[in-house]
């Protein structure tokens, strides 16, 4: 599902930046909606608010996660029109196939660790492959 959704969002991002003809603007307007929905649903179900000082005593790279996704939305905005949502999107994913490996080899941010092999890489490569003929005119 969050494949299908990410890539219908970048379309619906694309023409957002057509609407008011600004890629920033654009992805401003993105993630307010996302934030305001995100507060209703917090609010309406009751979920727990952590308190000042539990926000204070987190670590500062976790709260990158929206500086990523807001440079990911932003980069998506400007390069889908230019060239098109399948090249965009092959090239999203073997990136992220092959950071994946990276972290999963290290097992960094949490993730358990899994060692690399010839195998895994090469899927990924094939999937490099397959992003270069994708995008290949």
């Amino acid at each position: 599902m969050a494949g299908l959704t990410i890539t219908t969002q970048a379309g619906v991002n694309s023409q957002l930046k057509v609407a008011v003809d600004n890629p920033w603007v654009a992805a401003f307007i993105s993630f307010l909606v996302g934030t305001v929905f995100l507060g209703l649903f917090i609010l309406a179900t009751r979920q727990p608010i952590p308190t000042v000082t539990q926000l204070r005593g987190i670590e500062l790279y976790k709260y990158s996660g929206g500086l990523l996704g807001a440079f990911f939305v932003t980069v998506i905005i400007f390069s889908v029109q230019r060239i098109g949502s399948a090249n965009v999107f092959a090239l999203v994913i073997a990136g992220q196939l092959f950071m994946a490996l990276l972290y999963d080899h290290f097992g960094l941010f949490g993730f358990k660790q899994a060692d690399i092999n010839w195998v895994k890489i090469l899927g990924v490569l094939l999937l490099i492959v397959g992003a270069y003929l994708i995008n290949k005119k």
